[in-house]
């Protein structure tokens, strides 16, 4: 077989396996979250559709598909169209340059567990991230409502606002590994987690992709007793359901950036890479849901203050002492 038919087999089936990866991650996320939020209220969750309710998110996909487009009548046809696509999209392409995995030989060749490895793989999340709020925003503006409007103009002040200090609290990562190379920051980890070595920098970015996935207790662009449902009050079927699942698997991918940039990525002992990417992700989408089921929602002004008063100061300070620290091991 031709080397470069090969390759093109290899892309594929990798594209085709994170794309199921993640979409049945993110419908399977949604279950697990109604399951733990029932046990924490004191409720069983979903139990009725199949076995311990595991079919219940294929009724929701009946559901959605099932229910009626609705369009506002004063709505911008085309954004309020194109809007729910920008979000899930967005949230789809992001996990192209994540490393799931040690590279495994496949037909006499070495193949690595990553899309692709680009070497401005944190560039590339980072711009991403930021196309992400454009979603938002339109879905928002486009929708004609006050409610929609105004949880839109809140999520683009959220995420500018918390967006700054995430990427500050990568810097220290980028001076440590030496390279924006998703691959190689995971490489540098092989002994020790940069979670170790930089705990004020974990810190800052568990906080603030907190924040970039607008979950309580930063979910003031969908506080559902101030503003309906804030940016997405006016859609409905499977629009809605882009929104959602847009939200799910944003979860997982900053989850799994988590992983790559203090977790040490796949390694760990004994069990194969992947084993251990998948469990240290679901840790920390665990801990997304537990936030979310014992913490109260901020005041917009505690939301502001904290972001520019504590967090941004605090990143910037972090990336002077580990350049300082750096230059000085040196």
């Amino acid at each position: 077989m031709p080397d470069w038919l090969l390759t093109g087999i290899l892309i594929l089936a990798k594209l085709g396996f994170v794309f199921f990866l993640l979409l049945t991650g993110a419908a399977y996320l949604v279950l697990l979250e109604r399951k733990l939020l029932g046990r924490m209220q004191l409720r069983y969750g979903p139990n009725r559709v199949g076995p311990f309710g595991l079919l219940q998110p294929m009724a929701d996909a009946v559901k959605l598909i099932t229910k009626e487009d609705f369009i506002p009548s004063q709505a911008d046809r085309v954004l309020f169209f194109i809007a729910p696509g920008i979000a899930a999209v967005t949230a789809l392409l992001t996990f192209a340059v994540v490393p799931f995995g040690p590279p495994i030989t496949l037909f006499g060749r070495q193949v690595p567990l990553v899309i692709c490895d680009l070497n401005i793989g944190v560039l590339y999340f980072l711009g991403l991230s930021s196309l992400a709020v454009y979603g938002v925003t339109l879905g928002g503006w486009a929708s004609n409502s006050k409610y929609a409007l105004l949880g839109s103009i809140r999520a683009l002040a959220q995420l500018i606002s918390y967006e700054l200090s995430m990427g500050l609290a990568i810097v220290p990562v980028v001076l440590m590994a030496r390279s924006f190379s998703l691959t190689d920051i995971v490489n540098a980890q092989a002994t020790v987690p940069f979670a170790v070595l930089n705990p004020v920098a974990f810190l800052i970015f568990l906080i603030s992709i907190l924040a970039e996935s607008k979950r309580t207790p930063f979910d003031l662009p969908e506080a559902e007793n101030e503003i309906v449902a804030g940016f997405h009050t006016e859609y409905s079927g499977m629009r809605f359901g882009l929104f959602f699942l847009g939200e799910y698997i944003n979860v997982i991918i900053l989850s799994s950036m988590m992983t790559v940039f203090f977790l040490g990525g796949w390694h760990g002992p004994l069990l194969p890479g992947i084993v251990w990417f998948f469990i240290k992700v679901m840790l920390v989408a665990f801990f997304f849901i537990w936030t979310r089921g014992t913490l109260p929602r901020f005041r917009y002004d505690q939301l502001m203050h904290f972001g520019w008063k504590v967090l941004v100061p605090a990143a910037l300070a972090n990336v002077m002492i580990t350049g300082a620290i750096l230059l000085l091991l040196e």
